[in-house]
């Protein structure tokens, strides 16, 4: 039995915030039902790479949910709609603020309609000044601290190729659902849930914040940088943690042969052996934590002259033999090709019956009762009969109106 079995959501999301929290939802197994406009989330047509089929956008953030139209402008379909809302647990959306509330369903409308209902919503910003800008990955990225923060001192501020804007605010939906869930368990009672995209980003990088705290009190002794002013500087790629660390260089020296390696004070003595400077272990100029800080940059240096004249993965095989943190920069064609994460359930094959087989990543939440198998992504429609006729009771022929009136 699945972790979320009998938990229905009805998912009013699309292009990614959204549809990223109840791809995972449906992984944890609820029944997860995309409910989209007749023209289909907007996602199946773009970033095509093959003509007229969905593209990998859409199918991998839309794995093992179910599909079905409906025009929610028309009378017939509020009415399909508020059907739906009476036989559901969650209710997603991320639609601009608002949205849901013209179309006449508001918060309290949908409590009378289904007390126990969970209400959750994506937004680019909380309540204030912010409130309608228009929210986008890097929107979002640049309004909650990481763009400021990332990319080389002397640079322009740097997106991340991580999606913590949109997924990032997917998974702090799904941990608000979650817990809406349990106290529902205990109240009978659904609640609202509201994530916004500027916050979640700006949650993922409180250590920022903190340095920005300890910038009042001087300098920041483990950045590289040599000037502070009052705001943290971008630091290229300083571990920004307790313990220094840096991408050097390997052979052959193509934009991903770099291994990243932190040094931390045990693991000095047999670095300095291995890059041929054992005598760096008790030269008081190196030999302690304070010693180096102020030579951080000469220090990798010196290291990176050892692992340039090596591969990645002997450089790898190197410091791990000595206990040493380090792992190679790992490209998109390394991560798709990798064995072990093919045997994690992390890259997976899923045949869809349009495209073929694509490549997605798995559920990244292993539950030791619940194993997750990925499902293709649902063709457009692809379950209207079975649940407005099935699940609704609808009349099949009343079902082929409403699709010949555009009302699915």
């Amino acid at each position: 039995m699945s972790a979320l079995e009998g938990i229905r959501v009805l998912d009013m999301t699309h292009v990614q915030s959204g549809p990223s929290a109840t791809q995972i939802l449906a992984w944890l197994g609820a029944d997860v039902v995309k409910l989209e406009a007749p023209g289909g989330d907007i996602t199946r047509k773009q970033l095509r790479d093959l003509p007229d089929v969905d593209s990998l956008y859409f199918t991998m953030l839309n794995c093992n949910k179910r599909s079905i139209t409906l025009n929610m402008k028309s009378e017939e379909g509020k009415q399909l709609f508020i059907d739906m809302v009476k036989k559901s647990d969650v209710l997603v959306e991320n639609f601009g603020p608002g949205a849901v509330d013209r179309m006449g369903f508001t918060w309290d409308r949908l409590q009378e309609l289904n007390p126990r209902l969970v209400y959750a919503s994506i937004k680019g910003f909380g309540e204030g000044p912010y409130t309608h800008y228009k929210a986008y990955e890097v929107v979002a990225q640049a309004m909650g601290g990481s763009m400021s923060t990332t990319g080389f001192e002397d640079g322009p501020p740097t997106a991340t190729g991580a999606q913590i804007g949109d997924s990032g605010t997917g998974m702090h939906a799904v941990a608000g659902i979650l817990a809406a869930l349990v106290q529902r368990g205990r109240t009978g009672r659904g609640q609202r849930v509201t994530v916004a995209m500027q916050h979640a980003v700006l949650n993922l990088c409180r250590v920022k914040l903190r340095d920005q705290q300890r910038l009042t009190h001087g300098p920041l002794a483990e950045y590289p940088n040599e000037e502070f002013g009052d705001e943290v500087p971008r630091s290229g790629n300083a571990s920004g943690g307790g313990q220094p660390g840096w991408a050097v260089k390997c052979a052959p020296g193509g934009p991903n042969d770099y291994i990243y390696v932190i040094v931390q004070p045990p693991g000095w003595a047999p670095i300095a052996k291995l890059i041929g400077r054992p005598e760096l272990a008790d030269d008081p100029e190196w030999a302690t934590p304070e010693a180096r800080l102020p030579k951080l940059d000469k220090m990798f240096q010196l290291i990176e002259e050892w692992s340039a004249g090596l591969s990645k993965w002997d450089a790898l095989a190197e410091l791990n033999a000595h206990n040493i943190p380090c792992g190679p920069i790992l490209s998109t064609k390394e991560l798709i090709e990798d064995a072990s994460l093919v045997d994690n359930n992390m890259i997976v094959t899923v045949d869809h019956p349009e495209r073929g087989a694509f490549k997605t990543v798995g559920c990244p939440i292993k539950l030791s009762d619940s194993p997750v198998k990925v499902e293709t992504s649902p063709l457009l429609g692809q379950h209207n009969e079975d649940v407005y006729v099935r699940e609704l009771g609808l009349d099949p022929q009343r079902l082929a109106e409403l699709k010949t009136n555009g009302v699915i």
